[in-house]
């Protein structure tokens, strides 16, 4: 009887805790967005989405901002108190207040990818996209909205980042990615990846790289350029996104969950969170993370990463 009643007790303390565990996590905030809300930039509290016609200010209490383009695309960055973002349309980086959502320059770079697959990203004083697909990256300088120097790369190369004083090029054609010294606008380094490489992400200890058609994660070494790892994540990644932040890489997902948290250190997969919901980008923040879904119409806030990845 003693052993049955210690069963019984030990059931009860685990049922209690499994339900203190469910009623500390974190709740997500769904926001309803009309039309197709799609990649994400932060800023500050609030976070820029494309929408095809127009780009949007969103935050945890409705729209604050907006302005018209003729087909926002593409991953963006803030910068200098200005939202940069491509113009699949008019072949063209255009630049936005971000205070006021006023457009302020249009920069005819042309654009490597007119699906919106790339990204517009900062960094050395600079703004650089992918603006040819026979393999060109421009940079503009913010202080003159003009172009001032061109990068030879490789052909089908779409995807930037910035991180560790380089930009990190990803080209899905040729399936590879090159490192490019802001110094020399050279490529210095290049590394071979898997099937149908896509998004990136430059941070916790390593520069990360969506291989969509392994459904895996390389890791590459920010000092020698080389890949040292990779995580196995699902069957396949397709048009997801990828961030890093809190020690951890964050991965949007199109397969059986929302987004994936990825250890960088034992390369596996701490956590699995959210529904399927289709494709959309994630972005990171200290206080939460945000992740779009356009194929059902949302932004989506998921506060405290921190309990999160734990």
């Amino acid at each position: 009887m003693q052993k049955i009643c210690a069963m019984v007790m030990a059931a009860a303390v685990a049922g209690w805790a499994a339900t203190a565990s469910a009623a500390e996590a974190p709740k997500e905030e769904v926001i309803q967005v009309p039309g197709f809300a799609d990649f994400l930039a932060v800023d500050g509290s609030s976070v820029w989405v494309t929408n095809r016609d127009k780009v949007e200010r969103w935050s945890r209490q409705g729209k604050q901002a907006e302005s018209a383009m003729t087909r926002a695309c593409g991953a963006m960055t803030v910068f200098r108190r200005s939202l940069w973002v491509a113009d699949c349309k008019e072949g063209a980086v255009i630049r936005i207040d971000s205070r006021t959502g006023r457009r302020n320059a249009a920069i005819p770079t042309g654009i490597a990818n007119l699906a919106g697959e790339l990204n517009v990203v900062a960094g050395a004083g600079s703004v650089w996209i992918a603006s040819d697909d026979k393999g060109v990256i421009s940079r503009i300088d913010p202080a003159t909205n003009r172009i001032v120097a061109t990068v030879a790369v490789d052909p089908g190369t779409w995807y930037l980042a910035f991180g560790f004083g380089s930009v990190w090029a990803v080209s899905a054609r040729e399936q590879s990615v090159q490192r490019i010294d802001p110094r020399t606008n050279a490529v210095i380094k290049r590394a071979a990846l898997g099937k149908e490489p896509g998004f990136l992400a430059a941070g916790a200890g390593g520069v990360w790289v969506q291989e969509q058609g392994d459904g895996t994660v390389a890791r590459i070494n920010p000092r020698s350029g080389e890949i040292t790892g990779r995580v196995k994540v699902g069957e396949v990644l397709k048009y997801g996104d990828i961030d890093t932040g809190g020690g951890k890489v964050w991965l949007r997902t199109t397969e059986a969950q929302t987004f994936a948290v990825i250890d960088p250190k034992t390369l596996t997969v701490d956590a699995r969170v959210g529904e399927a919901e289709g494709s959309g980008a994630l972005r990171y923040t200290r206080r939460g993370v945000w992740t779009s879904a356009h194929d059902v119409h949302t932004i989506t806030w998921w506060p405290e990463p921190a309990k999160i990845a734990r």
